[in-house]
């Protein structure tokens, strides 16, 4: 079994503790050791807000669809423990270059404005192109970052193993390919390591299951539980 030392991005901050998508869940999973943290992102009545369902019942005190609503309403919510939902600005803040940041496009229009939002905090803050890596199941919005400033890394999302394995996350110019642990094989590990591709894997959380992932190869996971992955890293 390989011993290689996973890296580990806190999913939507570290949501098996906190409420997900909020600061508070972002510094947690800081925290806890995480070397990257995931949120995701909507473009909502012109400002970048963090969360993940296209509507507000699951995580906020809120109704209706994220699209439909005014910032000034969207703000006002409680999305867990009295945290407000973030804007990708505070996300950027509070992690401060102590992690990558990891940005899953979910809703419509998000491309452009987190692009510009990343060249910002280049241009006036100092970050690097290398403390950021945008992602979606979307490939056409990872493909419009990549026309749009091609020094920002891309992560190619899926679900079901593709036909021609990492051939199309090669195409896309990706640099990471992230799949369900549901469909991680060693031949696509394989595949995608042989095209150059990092292989990231969500969402684990069990030991057995983290255990598996690094059996298997792969660059690193996405965990509710980023201490967990942490931990079984320092233990060998």
């Amino acid at each position: 079994m390989t011993t290689q030392r996973l890296f580990c991005f806190g999913h939507r901050g570290a949501c098996g503790h906190e409420p997900e998508n909020t600061v508070r869940s972002v510094r947690r999973a800081l925290e806890l050791g995480a070397d990257g943290v995931e949120v995701d992102v909507y473009f909502a009545d012109g400002r970048l807000v963090v969360i993940h369902d296209a509507t507000l019942k699951r995580t906020t005190s809120g109704h209706g669809r994220v699209l439909e609503k005014s910032f000034a309403y969207l703000r006002s919510l409680d999305a867990g423990l009295g945290e407000r939902i973030p804007t990708l600005t505070e996300i950027f803040d509070a992690v401060n270059r102590r992690a990558i940041i990891n940005v899953e496009l979910k809703g419509p229009h998000t491309a452009a404005p987190v692009t510009a939002l990343i060249a910002k905090y280049g241009k006036e803050h100092g970050w690097k192109f290398e403390n950021f890596l945008v992602s979606s199941f979307d490939h056409a919005r990872i493909r419009e970052v990549k026309q749009l400033c091609p020094e920002i890394r891309i992560g190619a999302l899926i679900e079901k193993t593709p036909r021609g394995l990492a051939k199309f996350a090669e195409e896309l110019d990706a640099w990471s390919l992230h799949a369900n642990k549901r469909c991680v094989t060693p031949k696509l590990v394989a595949d995608a390591h042989q095209r150059g591709l990092k292989f990231f894997v969500f969402t684990v959380n069990g030991p057995k299951e983290i255990a598996r992932m690094r059996a298997l190869g792969v660059d690193g996971v996405f965990s509710d539980f980023p201490e967990r992955v942490v931990h079984l890293s320092a233990t060998d």
